[in-house]
């Protein structure tokens, strides 16, 4: 596909001076930055187009030879050799992060940038921290309501001492002699078509632009130690066993003023000493005697907070699904609440006397002591699919 040209990619005339084309291109980096386009492929390569086109308008003799041969005069080769398009985002924010004013990501510098703060290096080149996972275990009732809950994490901290920096104090900084502190260097090679310039992390100061003379003596330079930390987090009502949530920036804090990990949050359901949970649906088992369900009786059934008074009808049979329209558990994020189904068992008396079986014996020659299924009477597979329903 023929490549668009460079001075329609950046929205400016042939005649536009290096301002403007600096302007331009600042303009469409933030655009199709790809933090604000988080896997958004076409304007991915809008940002590195615009990145390809600005590395050729910025630098004069390119210019010159572009103007007179177009992508030709390039060698087939868009910006600086990297084959057009081909730039890498490492490529293209240690060669042109002094536009966004020393920025690697320009969003860190205009919005404040993520969690975890702290000395940022200049080419963003700090360390992240990494990511922690705790198991929680919460309480049916703590999943019904959601909670706050206060935890101990033993994590990777910023340093007390040297507030994550690494140094042993301000005067311990220089500016790298390798890279003048821009974090970066460049090499320029002569070709057939003029000067070719690269750009690669300074070796030295690992692109930060700077290097420590003295190194703080609590973290020995890294901007770190291990520490306890309280961090609160709420849980919010509806979560269900083996969910994961995440908390940004709470997570291991980064070396030398890089951002902090996330803190990964695993639920686990304890176990409730009636109750069963089936989706946002709570399930009972309602064990009654023979005697209850023939004469009927009312009974107690246990709620998450609490009680219910349920009536059985006389002559309600094992198996009966009961339901307790939102004594459930809400769904998370949403609306409403689940039910309580109160399945009711008959218990079989499985110890007589001989008084006691003489007397049923006498009650099983009863018409009404023999089955007698009536026609509308559920079978077990009804039952299931009207608990499923």
């Amino acid at each position: 596909m023929a490549k668009r040209d460079y001075y329609e990619i950046l929205g400016v005339g042939k005649d536009a001076d290096a301002s403007e084309i600096k302007k331009a291109y600042r303009k469409m980096a933030l655009k199709y930055h790809p933090d604000k386009n988080q896997g958004d492929t076409a304007a991915e390569e809008k940002f590195k187009e615009a990145a390809e086109a600005y590395e050729v308008l910025s630098d004069d003799n390119k210019k010159q030879r572009y103007d007179r041969f177009g992508h030709q005069g390039m060698g087939g080769a868009g910006a600086g050799g990297f084959g057009g398009g081909g730039m890498s985002m490492e490529d293209i924010f240690s060669q042109f992060g002094d536009v966004f004013g020393g920025h690697s990501n320009p969003f860190e510098q205009f919005f404040g940038g993520g969690a975890g703060g702290g000395r940022t290096s200049q080419r963003g080149s700090a360390r992240r921290g990494s990511n922690l996972r705790i198991k929680v275990s919460l309480t049916l009732k703590e999943i019904a309501e959601g909670v706050e809950k206060k935890i101990k994490v033993n994590k990777q901290k910023s340093c007390d001492t040297c507030n994550g920096s690494g140094a042993e104090n301000a005067s311990s900084f220089s500016s790298c002699d390798m890279c003048r502190g821009s974090g970066y260097v460049r090499k320029v090679a002569n070709t057939i078509l003029g000067q070719m310039q690269t750009t690669s992390t300074c070796p030295k100061c690992n692109g930060e632009g700077q290097t420590i003379s003295s190194k703080c003596k609590t973290c020995h330079g890294s901007g770190i130690q291990r520490g306890e930390e309280v961090i609160s987090i709420h849980i919010p009502a509806g979560v269900e066993e083996g969910m994961q949530l995440s908390v940004s920036g709470k997570g291991n804090a980064g070396e030398r003023g890089g951002h902090a990990g996330d803190l990964l949050i695993v639920i686990e359901e304890e176990p409730h000493e009636h109750l069963i949970r089936d989706g946002n649906n709570l399930i009972y088992e309602l064990f009654v005697s023979f005697l209850d369900v023939s004469l009927g009786t009312k009974t107690d059934v246990p709620l998450i907070d609490g009680k219910a008074k349920i009536k059985l009808e006389p002559g309600t049979q094992s198996g009966k699904i009961l339901r307790l329209k939102g004594k459930g558990l809400p769904p998370l994020n949403g609306l409403g609440k689940g039910d309580l189904l109160v399945n009711v068992n008959v218990w079989t008396p499985q110890n007589l006397s001989s008084e006691e079986r003489d007397t049923l014996e006498k009650l099983k020659e009863s018409e009404n002591f023999k089955p007698n299924p009536r026609k509308g009477d559920k079978g077990f597979f009804d039952r299931m699919k009207e608990y499923f329903n």
